[in-house]
């Protein structure tokens, strides 16, 4: 972990005082860090469309921006049910794919704006809380899904990330390359932006 994040965090736990939640001291920080700067670029940009606007045909031609705010908001909500398994340590598999379903995607759809920007903050919220209840032995825990994946808890910071800065940056909204975090440029770089959308 970098000096200037764990001092950044010492510093908010100084403010925050006592009885505050903190993630665990195994967790990943560097790709927490990430994901927390995405989900507020993200919702920042989100912020700055009006509903008119939502519809409009995102950088992932013919995928609208709405496409990509309900992608972003149910992949929140089905990867904190993947951390609330894990967390839990429940045995079986996971009664869902870990990843973002075309039917929810549909469902997404069909929200009136109001809805939908509060489905966005709520699943962030619950995401959030996720991680930071979870204890050690929790991030390194592998968590199986209903179609026999295996997913480690370690790598839902990263791939939170990876899907939020991507979308920030196709969204048309102002998202810019320049803001993606050091270290996660390269990983955008490499990743094929297909992988992050339903495939189900």
């Amino acid at each position: 972990m970098s000096a200037s994040l764990e001092e950044a965090r010492a510093a908010l736990r100084q403010r925050q005082g006592g009885g505050a939640r903190y993630d665990a001291a195994n967790a990943p920080a560097r790709e927490l860090d990430w994901a927390r700067r995405g989900t507020a670029y993200f919702t920042r940009l989100l912020n700055g469309l009006p509903d008119a606007e939502l519809d409009a045909t995102s950088d992932w031609n013919p995928v609208s921006r709405r496409q990509l705010v309900v992608l972003a908001a149910y992949h929140a909500r089905m990867l904190a049910e993947l951390v609330a398994w894990a967390r839990e340590n429940r045995t079986g598999p996971l009664p869902r794919p870990a990843r973002v379903e075309k039917a929810e995607l549909a469902w997404g759809m069909t929200l009136p704006d109001h809805a939908l920007r509060n489905l966005v903050q709520h699943a962030i919220i619950h995401l959030d809380v996720e991680w930071r209840d979870l204890g050690d032995a929790g991030w390194d825990r592998n968590v199986t899904d209903s179609e026999g994946r295996s997913v480690t808890v370690r790598e839902t910071p990263q791939w939170r990330a990876r899907l939020l800065w991507m979308v920030s940056m196709r969204l048309r909204a102002g998202g810019r390359r320049a803001d993606v975090p050091a270290g996660l440029g390269e990983v955008l770089r490499e990743t094929d932006p297909t992988e992050l959308l339903p495939v189900s």
